[in-house]
C-alpha cells in the first residue's frame, strides 16, 4: 500500500478525494497537481487537531463547550481567529447531540478504500454511541466554503460503504464545523449510481497524478 511518506503512487485521503469530486474542468487537474507537489515536498499540516481533541473532552467530560471556549485562549495567537469560528460552530454541534449524559466517545478504525484502482483512506474524526445502541462515525468538515453536494454526498458514501471496518452497525455523519450544521445520508439515494461515479472520478485522478509527473 502507498504511504504519504515515501511513495508518489496515486493515493487520495478522504478529504483530499471529496474537495477533488467538488471541482470542475481544469480546476480538478491542477487540484491534482498540487497534491503531487505536497507529497514530493512532504509538506502539511493540520491546524485543527487541537480543536478536535477540545470537541472530544467537552463530549466525554459532558462539558458542552468549556474545552472548546479554552483551546482559543491556548492556540497560537496565528490561530486564534481561525478557531474562535470553529469553536462557536463547534459548540452548535454539541448542542445538537443533546443530553450529554447519554452519549460516548466510540472508537473508530480508519479503512483504506480502492476505488476504480485508487486508493482512498477513510478517516472519521470521531465515533458516538447513544442510548439505546444508535451509534454514528462522525466526519468533521473545517473548511471556510461549506461542503458542496458533491463532497457530502462522496463523503457519508465512502463511510457508509466502509463502517464494517470504521464503526460497525453507525451511521455515517457529516458536521460543518464552522456553522455547525450536519448532515446525513439522503435514503432516497442509489448506492451503485454513487459507485459508478466514485469510480469514474478516481479513474481520473489517478490519470491525471500520473500526466502530472
Amino acid at each position: 500500500m502507498p504511504t504519504l511518506e515515501t511513495d508518489l503512487t496515486p493515493y487520495a485521503t478522504m478529504l483530499s478525494f471529496t474537495r477533488y469530486v467538488g471541482r470542475t474542468g481544469p480546476k480538478k487537474a491542477s487540484f491534482v497537481s498540487g497534491l503531487r507537489r505536497a507529497r514530493q515536498a512532504k509538506s502539511g499540516f493540520n491546524p485543527h487537531g487541537q480543536l478536535v481533541k477540545a470537541l472530544k473532552a467537552d463530549i466525554q467530560f459532558r462539558t458542552p463547550g468549556t474545552h472548546l471556549a479554552a483551546v482559543v485562549q491556548a492556540v497560537k495567537p496565528r490561530w486564534q481567529p481561525l478557531y474562535e469560528v470553529s469553536a462557536a460552530g463547534a459548540t452548535r454541534y454539541l448542542e445538537t447531540l443533546g443530553d450529554l449524559d447519554k452519549v460516548w466517545l466510540a472508537q473508530t478504525r480508519d479503512a483504506i478504500a480502492v476505488i476504480g484502482g485508487l486508493p482512498v483512506k477513510i478517516n472519521p474524526h470521531l465515533g458516538l454511541r447513544y442510548e439505546g445502541g444508535r451509534a454514528e462515525a462522525v466526519r468533521l468538515h473545517f473548511d471556510e466554503a461549506p461542503p458542496g453536494d458533491e463532497a457530502v454526498v462522496a463523503t457519508l458514501h465512502l463511510m457508509a460503504a466502509h463502517m464494517d471496518q470504521i464503526l460497525p452497525h453507525a451511521e455515517p455523519v457529516l458536521v460543518d464545523v464552522r456553522r455547525g450544521d450536519v448532515f446525513r445520508a439522503d435514503p432516497a439515494t442509489k448506492p451503485a449510481d454513487i459507485d459508478r461515479w466514485l469510480s469514474g472520478e478516481a479513474a481520473a485522478f489517478a490519470a491525471m497524478w500520473s500526466t502530472a509527473a
